[in-house]
């Protein structure tokens, strides 16, 4: 059974820092490219950040030059949030895509597994 676990949320002022951490299990995801999104109350759930399996990696406009997304792994994913703002409020989630290229990874129809998400809220 595919998992993926969402963890290092939390609550932190403007200007700090936080690191995502997604851990997934049930199949090897080496050949996978894997996401985060994140989705802000009565908002759609949007991209932020894609990693493919040879590390291309893709950022929104909103979060490039401040996050940063790695792999350790085959299965651990990390987001690096620095430079935090309160419109970066949201419940953040880790996907999973069977397709490893970087091409069209800000999709999130485009990704076949999901977590439940973890929050992360930014404080004025």
């Amino acid at each position: 059974q595919v998992q993926l676990v969402e963890s290092g949320g939390g609550l932190v002022q403007a200007g700090g820092s936080l690191r995502l951490s997604c851990a997934a299990s049930g199949r090897t995801f080496s050949r996978y490219a894997m996401g985060w999104f994140r989705q802000a109350p009565g908002k759609e759930r949007e991209f932020v950040a894609a990693i493919s399996w040879s590390g291309d990696t893709n950022y929104s406009d909103s979060v490039k030059g401040r996050f940063t997304i790695s792999r350790e792994n085959a299965n651990t994913v990390y987001l690096q949030m620095n430079s935090l703002k309160p419109e970066d409020t949201a419940v953040y989630y880790c996907a999973a895509r069977r397709e490893g290229f970087i091409g069209q990874s800000s999709s999130r129809f485009q990704y076949d597994y999901w977590g439940q998400g973890t929050q992360v809220t930014v404080s004025s």
